[in-house]
């Protein structure tokens, strides 16, 4: 009678196994050459996955797809992570390109609203269920409690509703996010629980940049970022059948010296092999090639004016040499109004000094979150797109710090907007 109870929990645990399968969203949340490292992270995620059994239906991207074919790529078709690098974009799935690629789809296609994305590129959602792993990997530009994607910014309460909502409706047994974004730790700090088996790391905690890596003269641009090089390059030479979430994180935060990579959540899931949410197929890795440390990182706000440096150096021409030098003094032209404009802001809001000092220089704690939101999107629309303008990005957390002050939103909106009329803010 025993062994037969034996044998029948052990049948209903490897049949409950069996039912289980993995889910990954890859989401690129950028276009443009000069964000080139994105889509090259998503893409070599997409290689990861996939090498390790995850089949094609099972995996979604989104990422703009303007590189392959890109005028200014030298080797039409093909996109590399790291320097002198294999391909990474053949066969990659198309799922959701160019205008397809907003907050609003991704939010869909995380709770698998498949009749939400009838008729929208290729349908595919994520159609977990309980017995479930997901994995959701995102990678662009960050500010505090927002990531970006070309058109729209996702904040940390729509990302949170989705989670709470897929929990309530059990749409995964355990889920797991590696973010890619300045500031990226503020989309779970102090808003994910502990209790709701949804494990996260970022590649910097809630106050400061992420690193973009790999710096390639032919192409011009960054191939990487540090902390998505990190995670990718340790899952392509690891046995992820036995490596936990745990030892990836561990080797990704001492080998990241460039910003501080954070975890966040429930913390059980930390012991879980990496395998359960990359996929558990053992590849092969006979065929990894160690690169070499990285020595070239920049602060992914200084990305444009650093690559316009480095094209400066390059210069065949003095035509050329004068064409690029225009370009950086437009650039750094934008990142002054930039500065200006926000200070303007603060010191039609706030007469004391002490006090507008401390507004624009405080971190954001972001206490009044429906303000904040609203006040980014005010200023999104009336001053600077932030899709457009990263450096933007990095001083909208005086957004956050007028909203906390106790700055009504209907006049922090009114007077950006008024400022950014007066000085002619494009």
């Amino acid at each position: 009678m025993i062994k037969l109870a034996l044998f029948t929990v052990l049948f209903l645990v490897l049949h409950y196994e069996a039912d289980a399968k993995n889910w990954a969203l890859l989401v690129a949340g950028s276009n443009g050459w000069y964000n080139y490292r994105h889509q090259a992270d998503v893409c070599h995620a997409y290689q990861i996955l996939h090498k390790h059994g995850i089949p094609e239906e099972n995996i979604v991207v989104m990422m703009y797809d303007d590189l392959a074919d890109n005028s200014e790529n030298p080797t039409k078709g093909i996109i590399i992570n790291k320097p002198n690098g294999s391909d990474v974009y053949h066969g990659v799935p198309k799922d959701y390109t160019k205008d397809d690629v907003t907050p609003e789809n991704f939010l869909k296609i995380l709770k698998g609203d498949k009749e939400g994305m009838r008729g929208i590129g290729s349908g595919k959602v994520i159609e977990s269920g309980p017995d479930d792993y997901v994995f959701v990997n995102f990678a662009d530009h960050g500010a505090p409690g927002l990531v970006a994607f070309p058109l729209g910014v996702l904040k940390v309460g729509q990302l949170q509703n989705a989670i709470n909502y897929m929990h309530k409706n059990k749409k995964y047994k355990k889920m797991v996010f590696y973010v890619e974004a300045c500031e990226s730790g503020s989309m779970f700090d102090q808003t994910l629980a502990h209790n709701i088996k949804v494990f996260a790391t970022t590649a910097a905690n809630a106050r400061e940049s992420s690193y973009a890596c790999y710096w390639d003269s032919e192409r011009q641009t960054y191939l990487g970022d540090v902390y998505s090089i990190k995670w990718m390059e340790d899952s392509d030479k690891e046995d992820l059948t036995t490596e936990t979430l745990q030892q990836q994180f561990e080797i990704v935060k001492k080998e990241t010296t460039t910003s501080h990579v954070m975890e966040y959540g429930d913390m059980t899931l930390k012991n879980d092999p990496v395998g359960l949410y990359q996929g558990d197929k053992k590849a092969n890795v006979t065929s990894f090639k160690q690169s070499k440390p990285i020595t070239d990182a920049v602060p992914s706000p200084d990305v444009p004016l650093m690559i316009l440096y480095k094209k400066l150096e390059l210069a065949k021409t003095k035509a050329e040499y004068m064409t690029i030098k225009r370009k950086i003094i437009e650039e750094e032209d934008v990142r002054s109004l930039i500065r200006v404009t926000v200070k303007h802001i603060a010191a039609k809001l706030v007469a004391e000094e002490p006090k507008r000092l401390e507004v624009l220089s405080s971190p954001a704690e972001i206490r009044n979150r429906g303000c904040y939101e609203k006040a980014v999107d005010h200023f999104n629309k009336h001053c600077f797109n932030l899709n457009k303008y990263e450096y933007a990005l990095r001083h909208i957390f005086v957004l956050s710090n007028l909203c906390d002050h106790g700055i009504p939103v209907d006049v922090l909106t009114k007077t950006a907007e008024h400022v950014c009329k007066t000085l002619k803010v494009a």
